[in-house]
């Protein structure tokens, strides 16, 4: 199998399941058992939060472990407290018409409990005006929530402008950096901002596990969505997935000391899979192809029906989405809100590069897809 689907989710690194699986069958204590087994995976969590934190330049003290972007997203946007910094009521979110489901779904569930949103357009390349994004920050705004990368085309938003906006009314922002973190450098030091989410099955780590960054001063803004023994700093109650954190931490750690190397290697491949793919007729790149991810792209190939190209190509995994919405039968919300038509939208596929990407599965990938969108369109 050729497996062009990471944007979805990952293999795991074989350092980092060997790293991890201890945790299940030998060392298995809970890591808050106060016994030296339970103090063994107890050091082990801390090590991993170590880890994490270094990938983002934050403190261990600012990472919270998740179980998932999902679960940190709602956290943040249920259980920010809507009298902010200032204490002031404020109960208006800003986000983006392309932001993940997870986002998109929590914005709508907060509106039933009397908060407004504000669902931004992106431009035709998928990227935000900074104008309107100003526009539409007010003095009653608690959040802004926009992505730093989107799953879909890869387009990168420019979030240490939109972040100094946000501040400059007062509001807290907050980025999904799922598809980023592992990718592209992300510094906390350097960018201001205030909530980080990301999983651990997008960088080669098992699924089930996340990281919430938490900027330190921010923290008793937060309610936490769940009760019981107080772990994660009081914001996330539950025995820690110690398996799934230690995993993560050495994902940080392998993606934190290779992110360079793996970026140009990795845009390489998809630069040569792309530009093959684009000597087809009536094709083109969904999204910006500068600010963009270096392992996606999303090509429309007009008269294929991406669903028959995806069960035709048989041994190579792609994508016509998110993973997350893949049970909708409609267009992607994402290439609609890039004013492509449905139909456009239905002909589109997303191809997403990892480090275990060759470039021979490239030259082979791109001539089966050549001759697949060929035939399909014959049979139109």
């Amino acid at each position: 199998m050729i497996y062009l689907d990471n944007n979805a989710t990952t293999k795991i690194d074989e350092s980092v399941l060997a790293a991890a699986m201890p945790f299940l069958t030998e060392n298995f204590a809970n890591a808050s058992s106060t016994h030296k087994f339970g103090i063994s995976a107890n050091e082990a969590v801390k090590k991993a939060r170590v880890q994490v934190a270094n990938l983002l330049g934050c403190q261990a003290n600012e990472i919270i472990f998740t179980s998932g972007a999902t679960e940190a997203i709602n956290l943040i946007i249920k259980g920010l407290n809507p009298f902010g910094k200032d204490g002031k009521e404020k109960k208006h979110i800003v986000t983006a018409q392309t932001e993940h489901t997870a986002v998109l779904d929590t914005c709508a569930y907060m509106e039933t409990i009397g908060y407004e949103v504000t669902y931004l357009p992106v431009q035709k390349d998928g990227l935000l005006d900074l104008t309107l994004v100003k526009e539409s920050i007010r003095e009653d705004t608690l959040l802004v929530c926009i992505m730093l990368a989107n799953n879909e085309i890869g387009t990168i938003q420019p979030i240490q402008e939109i972040a100094d906006l946000a501040h400059q009314k007062g509001a807290c922002f907050f980025t999904d950096a799922t598809q980023a973190v592992g990718k592209i450098p992300i510094d906390t030091n350097e960018i201001d901002i205030d909530f980080l989410a990301f999983s651990g099955h997008k960088i080669h780590a098992p699924k089930g596990i996340g990281a919430l960054f938490v900027r330190s001063q921010l923290r008793t803004l937060i309610t936490p969505l769940q009760h019981g023994g107080g772990h994660e700093k009081g914001l996330r109650s539950g025995t820690l997935n110690v398996f799934g954190i230690v995993g993560l931490g050495q994902a940080c750690e392998i993606a934190q000391k290779s992110i360079e190397k793996n970026a140009t290697q990795i845009a390489e491949m998809r630069d040569f899979l792309e530009s093959e793919l684009l000597k087809i007729e009536h094709t083109f790149v969904n999204g910006n192809t500068e600010n963009r991810l270096p392992n996606t792209t999303n090509i429309c190939f007009e008269g294929a029906d991406s669903e028959a190209t995806i069960l035709g190509l048989e041994d190579i995994a792609v994508s016509n989405g998110s993973a997350c919405t893949s049970m909708k039968i409609e267009p992607s919300h994402v290439l609609k809100a890039l004013n492509l038509t449905d139909g456009q939208a239905f002909q589109s596929i997303r191809f997403s590069l990892s480090k275990y990407s060759t470039m021979e599965e490239m030259k082979i990938a791109a001539a089966k897809i050549t001759k697949l969108v060929k035939e399909l369109r014959e049979m139109l």
